[in-house]
Formats: C-alpha cells, structure tokens, sequence
C-alpha cells in the first residue's frame, strides 16, 4: 500500500491549527518518528502508529514485519515501547484462519520485544491491512530527535535498502529467492539494539528509514537541524539484485513522490547513476535507522552493532540540504 505523497501530506497537515500545550514535546509537525509527551521531568510518552499491505507471502512473517516497523518508530526516538493496540483491516468474507495467523506472527514479534498488547481495533476492508499503534518511554536525559545533527557528525545507516523494489519485484514474479529473503531478513530485525547502542554513545541524532525513503528521511533530519548531510552513495549498502531490478522498472510510486518532496535541495554528482537514485528514493518498509555520531564515538558503535555502515557525514548549512556523490 503507498503511503500518502509526503509533500500532499506535508500541505494538509500546515493547515491544521497550533496546538498550545506545553507538554508537547515532538508533534506532527516535527515530521519526526513519533510523537513525544511529557508525563514529568523525568519521565516523557513515546507514540506511533503504522500499518500497511502484506510484504510478504507467509502470514507470520507478514504480522510480525507489520509489528517491528511499528516499534522501530520508538525505538529510532531513544524510547522503549511498552504497549500495543492492532489495527486491522479485512474482509468480512476472508479466511479468518490467515488473519490469526498474520496476528499471531505480529504478537510473538511483540513479546520477543516485551511488548504487551492490550486491545485493538477492526473494520471490514475489502483490502488488508495490518499495523500497530504503539505507546512507549523515554527517559527526558535519553530523548533522541532528528534534529539534533551537528556538523562534524558521522552519518551511519544499521540496514541495507531496497525492499521496497524488491517487494514490488516479489509482487511481479520478478524477484530471486536470494533477494527476497534478504528483503525479509532487513524487514525483520528490530531496532532494538542499534537504538540501545546509539544511547550508550551519545548519538546527537536519528530517524527511522521507512516510507520516504534514506534520502527523503535524510531531508527532514537535515532540514530540522538546520545542516547539510554528505552522502556517499557507494558506502549505502544495497539488498542483492536492487540495481538490476530499479533497471528492470520494478519502482513504486514511491519513487516520484518521494524525489517530488526533497524537490531541489539536493544535489547529485554525475557519479551517481539514475538507477542509484532511484535505490536511494526507494520507500523502505521496517528499514534501518540513520544516526548522526560525533566521530570519536563512531568505532565503539560499530563495534556493537555489527551491520552498521558509516555512509556520510554532517557538515554546516551550505546551498543544499543533502549532497550525494
């Protein structure tokens, strides 16, 4: 399922009305993770939702995707999700059997993150549709935004990209077994312990790489740090068969949308192939996360999390927001 156009959905949320509460911390129009509100001093509330369209053939696998993509939010802000509510969308007339299935894969990924599920909520939906809204903490001390990259910063991204080529691949029969599992391994590793880590470095920032994929994620961390991010498209680690696919046409909407919102504050050396871009656009479902490190803390997170890969760096605010070489 494509998710709205984020620059359509960036114009309907500027016409809502300022909200004069002081407890809010991060709202919507943060265009960060999640949402963030102070319970104390101490103490702040972490709120996301997320849902989508089957990702994967097996139904498990599918309810347990749609599970940590849900979490990832919380866990990109420094948070620690505590509860869960299921959102489902499905047919009156569908196999009941599947959707238990499908529930039962998102429970198991919750428990495994000691997360309690505690209600939800259904409609008949001649598409289906499976998410989570998801409650969590964060210590005020432990807060991490997109807004907090400084210049000097190293950028280091946790997960390979492309699933959203290579789901559209699986849909059009397109796809290697290689790539696909590979897909699924990406989409089902939580966040949990990179997020962990980056706290116990001193992270200055971060966002979850999802729907707008790494450049359009990259542009609003940017932007809300007032900086210019480098990006070295040869460092960002690809799934097997991505470039082959993007040739092959296998792109979502995404892809337009998500280059129509970073519109002209970015800039891209001849090096960079259109099919490279393309990979770079590409919407990401439960994708990695993109922190900014000051550098002498960069080995010691590498070090904790084996899988990170250092793909730029932050730099002061120039003509442009993102430059890719």
């Amino acid at each position: 399922m494509a998710k709205l156009a984020p620059g359509d959905l960036a114009q309907v949320l500027s016409k809502l009305p300022k909200q004069d509460d002081k407890n809010i911390v991060v709202g919507f129009d943060h265009a960060d993770d999640a949402g963030v509100y102070r319970l104390d001093d101490d103490r702040y509330l972490v709120q996301t939702l997320d849902f989508f369209t089957p990702v994967a053939d097996d139904p498990e696998t599918y309810g347990r995707i749609a599970a940590l993509n849900s979490i990832n939010d919380v866990y990109a802000m420094g948070g620690v999700p505590i509860t869960a509510l299921s959102i489902v969308c499905f047919p009156q007339s569908g196999d009941f059997e599947l959707l238990g299935d499908i529930l039962s894969g998102g429970h198991r990924a919750l428990m495994e993150e000691n997360v309690a599920v505690i209600g939800g909520h259904s409609v008949d939906d001649k598409e289906i549709k499976i998410g989570y809204s998801i409650t969590g903490i964060v210590e005020s001390s432990k807060l991490i935004t997109n807004a907090g990259a400084r210049p000097g910063d190293r950028l280091v991204l946790t997960k390979p990209i492309g699933t959203g080529v290579i789901n559209t691949a699986v849909k059009f029969g397109k796809a290697s077994a290689e790539a696909e599992q590979a897909a699924i391994e990406a989409m089902t590793k939580s966040a949990r312990e990179a997020s962990k880590a980056m706290i116990g470095v001193g992270a200055n920032s971060c966002t979850d790489i999802t729907g707008f994929g790494l450049l359009g994620h990259a542009f609003e961390l940017a932007g809300a740090g007032d900086v210019t991010l480098e990006i070295d498209s040869t460092s960002v680690p690809l799934l097997p068969d991505v470039l082959e696919l993007i040739e092959a046409k296998m792109l979502t909407r995404g892809d337009r949308n998500n280059r129509n919102y970073v519109g002209s504050e970015i800039v891209f050396s001849d090096a960079v192939t259109p099919f490279m871009q393309s990979a770079l656009f590409d919407p990401q479902t439960a994708g990695g996360l993109l922190i900014s490190l000051p550098p002498e803390n960069v080995q010691e997170f590498l070090q904790i999390i084996d899988n990170g890969v250092v793909i730029g760096q932050v730099k002061r605010r120039s003509e442009h927001l993102l430059e890719v070489s």
